[in-house]
């Protein structure tokens, strides 16, 4: 029996290893949107604390410019939530444009994988048509040089 050779395997390797990069870029676009989440969970843990260490101090004795300070500390912190929010979406975006990309690599490695496996439906197809015509051939040549030795 001959040996299948599929005439798009290059593209079809190629087409994998797309979907594998794209892959790795979901995962990375993921690990980031994951950090920047984390960061912003931090700062706002920030901005509490920030807020109660103010509310304590504004309770305890009136202090007007440690007062000052620490709401400037928390107008700060409020600015740092609004950037790391906007990283966030950002990332957001990212983690959307990376799932876009490796669902377009899926789906070019399983139309090769698809041709591929019509190509091979194929050649056994014909394999089986020349191992018939073979075995047709055997028998019409014993047949046929048994009735000459009668």
């Amino acid at each position: 029996m001959a040996r299948f050779i599929f005439s798009l395997q290059n593209i079809l390797n190629m087409k994998e290893k797309l979907e594998d990069q794209a892959k790795n870029d979901y995962s990375r676009a993921n690990m980031r949107l994951q950090e920047a989440e984390e960061e912003l969970e931090k700062l706002s843990e920030r901005k509490l604390q920030a807020e109660e260490i103010l509310k304590n101090k504004m309770l305890a004795r009136l202090d007007v410019e440690e007062i000052r300070m620490r709401e400037n500390n928390i107008e700060i912190l409020k600015m740092y939530i609004r950037q790391q929010k906007l990283v966030v979406k950002q990332r957001e975006k990212e983690v959307e444009v990376a799932r876009e990309h490796l669902n377009e690599a899926m789906k070019e490695r399983k139309t090769y994988e698809k041709l591929r496996e019509k190509a091979f439906e194929e050649f056994k197809v014909e394999e089986n048509k020349k191992e018939q015509k073979e075995v047709d051939e055997l028998v019409s040549y014993r047949y046929g040089t048994g009735m000459n030795e009668q």
